[in-house]
């Protein structure tokens, strides 16, 4: 699990150098994400990003997968997906669970993580249009390692862990209550944990968001903003991580850094698709289903650019 999100945030304090703006240019990794195809959304007012997070073990060697506690699975699934949306209004960030059961052109009904495996980039972006009917404008992506890298190159974040703590073999999360620090690898763990969370994928999104707000908060800090020996490789750290769309350029980058910034301020909202129930189906396994009247109203709100309904900002 990992958030492209907060590999962009840093760029909202690049615009005050040309050199920066060109240099990281030049270090910007892009791929084949979006593509037409017949009965595509028509354009959306304002801007939309899907912002997500590969749990891809490829490339990590057996002591790399045991510290980060990820396993050996060799297949590729999303294990954050994000959209952000900003114009008018906004921003509004809203997390997709990572199982919610949803059409996936030519391959049925599964879980909607399931169609980067399938397809990669752009049938999952394909997914999640006709699923939101949003017509997306620009794609993000990082990785397991990546994400680790970003937040260990800013010395890691503060975390407060609500009470009762939260404990997860799978995912390596062993934390108290209370406000503590914490670094990539601690980091991951406690956004991947789910097993132990009687909320499921709905708590691990939220907490998500909570670490999104964290690195906003540190990327933004005085301490990074106005240190070259600490901006220039949280920038590289963060280039080196994630992998754009190819017709998202450094400008775009910075559109979305300062919306994020935004939210880290207190502005706009977040939420996560209304969620009807949690059901097994065979073959797929626990689901997530959306609440469709509500998810339609929410959808349409961004589509239109209008505010969104009541949304959980915590």
């Amino acid at each position: 699990m990992t958030f492209v999100v907060l590999l962009v945030l840093v760029l909202g304090v690049a615009g005050y150098g040309t050199w920066l703006y060109l240099w990281a240019g030049h270090r910007l990794r892009t791929t084949s994400a979006l593509a037409p195809y017949p009965g595509r959304p028509a354009a959306s007012k304002g801007a939309d990003w899907l912002l997500i997070g590969s749990d891809s073990r490829s490339g990590l060697s057996a002591g790399e997968r045991r510290r980060l506690h990820v396993g050996g699975d060799a297949g590729r699934n999303t294990d954050t997906l994000m959209v952000v949306h900003y114009g008018d209004n906004g921003p509004y960030l809203v997390s997709i669970p990572r199982d919610s059961y949803v059409a996936i052109p030519g391959h049925g009904k599964n879980k909607i993580n399931a169609a980067y495996a399938l397809g990669g980039a752009k049938l999952l972006t394909r997914t999640v249009e006709q699923a939101t009917g949003l017509r997306l404008d620009h794609y993000a992506e990082v990785d397991f390692p990546g994400f680790v890298d970003v937040v260990d190159s800013l010395g890691g974040v503060r975390i407060c862990v609500p009470k009762g703590g939260l404990r997860d073999s799978h995912s390596g999360a062993d934390f108290g209550a209370g406000c503590q620090r914490m670094n990539g690898v601690q980091a991951l763990a406690y956004v991947r944990a789910r097993y132990t969370d009687p909320e499921g994928d709905l708590g691990r999104v939220k907490r998500q968001r909570q670490l999104v707000s964290a690195v906003a908060h540190e990327a933004f800090s005085a301490s990074v903003v106005l240190n070259p020996w600490e901006l220039v490789p949280f920038l590289r750290t963060s280039f080196d991580a994630v992998t754009v769309d190819d017709d998202t350029d450094v400008r775009a980058l910075l559109g979305l850094a300062r919306r994020m910034r935004d939210l880290s301020d207190g502005k706009g909202a977040t939420t996560t698709v209304p969620v009807s129930a949690e059901p097994q189906v065979s073959g797929v396994g626990d689901v997530v289903v959306w609440k469709e009247p509500d998810a339609r109203a929410l959808f349409r709100a961004l589509r239109e650019d209008r505010p969104i309904p009541d949304s959980d900002t915590k």
